[in-house]
């Protein structure tokens, strides 16, 4: 009998089971998916996120699929004739030595401005989160430009860099220089661009940062300095580390933001002379004289495409540097 339990038991073990009577070892039977009470509470859940979900499908999820028909017609703006082409529109970007320029504009434009606001936001953000005086109005002034209308920001910055009646030009004249000419050079237009939505976006990144050095605990600043460890030491070995959340958060904002950047631009260059982006181009494509709908519904899918892949990049290979406290 005890030969005939111990095998059993043996069995049952190398099955991964525990015999029964195991008594407090025997495992918890699991939850049903789907329990009365749940059963019950689905209605409400469903009456309150009903709508929401309605609005979603409504204004994201339609239009999506809605642009991805269009990628495949032949469609002149305001035609009522559209001809399905299934992927030549697709062909033809790819094949176009012009969607190069286009995708290394959106490349530059992209990486100089997110890097270039978050190293300055998490420069400012060093600076503002001293005991300085008057220190809470340069925070609202360094964060002020980002709550602008990027329309009024455009048109302001057009007369600074304007090279006959601007700001800038009349300060370089003053000093013996000259104007460059920013609306006509394709390099010099797209630096004009690239400095203006820096300069906008900068507060952004600084008042985050800021919100996170302030959450650092102070008691791991004081051991570091009883170790001996100076500013720029306790900064890059204790600070700096515990903001890669928020490094995170900034990228991945940031970037979306950048692709997606159009006020600025459309104000600052309307012609797009190299400043077209993807997110541009899509403009232009639809309404910037050519009239190609579905051409212009192409190049905002493969904005999507790149979107969503970013997205996904991000999420599941950055994050897993990030330290969170």
């Amino acid at each position: 009998m005890r030969g005939r339990t111990s095998v059993g038991v043996t069995v049952a073990e190398r099955r991964g089971v525990e015999p029964p009577g195991a008594g407090s070892s025997a495992p918890v039977a699991r939850r049903r998916r789907f329990s009365a009470r749940d059963r019950r509470d689905f209605p409400v859940f469903l009456l309150l996120a009903l709508p929401n979900i309605l609005l979603i499908v409504a204004f994201v999820y339609r239009p999506l699929i809605t642009n991805i028909y269009y990628s495949t017609l032949n469609w002149t703006l305001g035609s009522q004739f559209a001809t399905p082409i299934g992927i030549g529109n697709y062909r033809e970007f790819f094949s176009d030595p012009s969607s190069v320029q286009v995708l290394k504009t959106t490349l530059i434009f992209t990486v100089a401005t997110v890097g270039g606001a978050m190293i300055l936001g998490l420069f400012l953000a060093t600076v503002l989160n001293r005991r300085l005086r008057g220190r809470t109005l340069a925070r609202a002034t360094v964060f002020a430009p980002f709550v602008l209308s990027g329309v009024g920001i455009g048109l302001v910055w057009v007369f600074i860099f304007d090279p006959v009646t601007g700001a800038l030009g009349a300060i370089l004249r003053m000093w013996g220089g000259t104007s460059p000419e920013w609306f006509t050079d394709p390099q010099l237009s797209l630096l004009m661009v690239i400095i203006v939505y820096i300069w906008k976006n900068t507060g952004y990144c600084a008042v985050i940062y800021l919100a996170a050095m302030q959450a650092v605990p102070k008691d791991l600043l004081e051991a570091a300095s009883i170790d001996g460890a100076g500013g720029v030491r306790r900064f890059w070995s204790v600070v700096f580390p515990l903001l890669s959340p928020t490094t995170f958060f900034l990228t991945l904002t940031s970037i979306l933001s950048s692709l997606q950047a159009f006020d600025l631009i459309r104000i600052m260059t309307p012609l797009g002379n190299g400043t077209t982006t993807l997110m541009y181009d899509t403009y232009l494509q639809a309404f910037g004289g050519y009239n190609r709908a579905g051409y212009s519904a192409t190049v905002a899918t493969i904005l999507f495409v790149i979107l969503l892949a970013m997205t996904i990049v991000q999420l599941s290979l950055l994050e897993r540097k990030v330290h969170y406290a």
